[in-house]
C-alpha cells in the first residue's frame, strides 16, 4: 500500500501538472470506485467545470481543492495510482474512473493544447474516491480522515507527543507505528526503516521505550519519511507517480526486504519476522530485544 512518502510523491506531481486546469466531463468504469455521492452520474456532474486549485495530503489520503468549493478526496489504498494523461492513450484494463479536463480559458477540450485526462488506475479496486460538497467537510465524508494522528512531518509533531501516545499502550511498537491514529500516514516500509534508525526492536512494548528512545524514533521517523520523499517514493510492487515513474527508495533502504542480506552498519544479516500478520524487517544486532 502506498505510504506518506509514496502519496507526497503523487501530491507533488498533481499539483505540478493539474492546478489550472478544469474537469469538462469523465468516465466511471468502476462504480465501486465512487465512494460518495452513491450515484456516479452525481459525482460527474458536480465535477464538472471544476478547476483544480490545490491538491493536498492527510496522511495517505489525497485531498484536492477546486475553484467551486467542493473538495475531491482520492486513498489509493493497495493499488491505486492516479495518473496525468493525454487524452487519446487508450484506458487500460485497471483503469477505474477517467476525469477528462481542459486548460482553463482555451475551449473545448483545451484548444490550442493537447487534450488531458487524469486517471485512476487501481488493479486490486480497494482505492475509493469522494466528492466532498462545498457545505460539508472532508471529515464528515471521507471514511477514516477524522481519526488520524498527527502528520509526522509537521511541527506539532514532537518528542513530547510521541510519548504520550506510545505511553499508552503496551502494544508491540510495530503494531503502534502502523496504526494511523498514532502516527498519519505510517505503514510497513517506512515503520521498519524507522525502527531501525532508531535502534529499537519492533517487538518491544511501546510503553517501555525511555524518552531517550522516543527521541532516537521520532527522528528515525522524520528521516526515513523524508528519505522515501526524496527518493519519489518505493516501489515493489505497483507503486507509480503522475507520470508512471517507479519510486527509487528500495534501492537505498536499511531493512525492508533485504532479508538474510548484511546490516549496512554492522554486517549482521536482516532479520524477518511476521509480526501482527506483517512482514517484520529488523537488525537482531543493531536493535537488540
Amino acid at each position: 500500500m502506498p505510504e506518506l512518502p509514496e502519496v507526497e510523491t503523487v501530491r507533488i506531481g498533481l499539483n505540478a501538472n493539474t492546478l489550472g486546469w478544469q474537469i469538462e466531463g469523465g468516465e466511471v468504469l468502476l462504480p465501486r470506485a465512487i465512494a460518495y455521492p452513491e450515484l456516479p452520474a452525481d459525482f460527474l456532474n458536480t465535477l464538472v467545470g471544476a478547476e483544480f486549485i490545490e491538491w493536498q495530503r492527510r496522511g495517505k489520503y489525497l485531498i484536492a481543492k477546486l475553484s467551486q468549493g467542493n473538495q475531491l478526496g482520492v486513498h489509493l489504498r493497495m493499488t491505486g495510482s492516479l495518473l496525468w494523461c493525454d487524452r487519446h492513450e487508450p484506458a487500460g484494463k485497471h483503469t477505474r474512473v477517467r476525469l477528462f479536463v481542459k486548460e482553463k480559458g482555451k475551449g473545448k477540450q483545451g484548444k490550442g493544447s493537447i487534450p488531458k485526462e487524469l486517471r485512476f488506475d487501481d488493479q486490486r479496486t480497494f482505492g475509493k474516491m469522494w466528492l466532498v460538497p462545498s457545505e460539508r467537510s472532508p471529515e464528515s465524508v471521507i471514511t477514516g480522515l477524522h481519526k488520524l494522528g498527527l502528520e509526522p512531518l509537521g511541527s506539532d509533531f514532537t518528542p513530547q507527543h510521541l510519548e504520550s501516545k506510545l505511553s499508552r499502550t503496551g502494544r508491540p511498537i510495530k503494531t503502534v507505528l502502523l496504526d494511523q491514529e498514532t502516527v498519519a500516514g505510517i505503514g510497513n516500509i517506512y515503520a521498519d526503516e524507522s525502527l531501525f534508525l532508531g535502534k529499537i526492536h519492533p517487538q518491544k512494548a511501546a510503553n517501555s521505550l525511555n524518552s531517550e528512545q522516543v527521541k532516537a524514533l521520532h527522528q528515525g521517523i522524520i528521516h526515513s519519511l523524508s528519505d522515501g520523499i526524496a527518493n519519489g517514493g518505493t516501489t515493489f510492487s505497483s507503486f507509480q507517480n503522475v507520470a508512471g515513474l517507479k519510486g527509487n527508495y528500495i534501492d537505498m533502504a536499511w531493512v525492508f526486504r533485504r532479508t538474510g542480506q548484511p546490516c549496512k552498519i554492522c554486517g549482521n544479516a536482516i532479520s524477518r519476522i511476521k509480526l501482527g500478520g506483517r512482514s517484520t524487517h529488523f537488525c537482531a544486532q543493531c536493535q537488540r530485544e
